[in-house]
């Protein structure tokens, strides 16, 4: 299966990105956003590896959830093209925010 980044998720990662590299440094901001990318790339052989997104359970596909760290990812298994979706990207502890607008 392959990779497949949905402008919203790019858009997402690089907002991390900017968030910290203010916060922190540059060094940490690409370090962060290339591990959650590696972490991603898992999921080529492992499409499986994250589990049911229960909170999304009755929206319009199957979603499933990747965490790394302190950021999930949102994702599904689009068979019909033989690619992984990757939808959202955010930082756990605002989940209850954000999650919903994935549905």
């Amino acid at each position: 299966m392959k990779i497949y980044w949905t402008d919203f998720a790019k858009v997402e990662v690089k907002l991390i990105y900017v968030f910290l590299k203010r916060g922190a440094n540059i060094a940490v901001a690409k370090k962060i956003t290339k591990e959650i990318t590696d972490e991603v790339k898992l999921l080529i052989n492992q499409p499986y590896l994250g589990q049911i997104e229960q909170q999304l359970i009755g929206a319009s596909r199957e979603f499933r959830s990747l965490i790394y760290n302190n950021y999930k990812v949102i994702y599904w298994i689009n068979l019909d093209k033989n690619q992984i979706e990757i939808w959202d990207v955010f930082d756990c502890r605002h989940e209850l925010l954000k999650i919903k607008r994935t549905k």
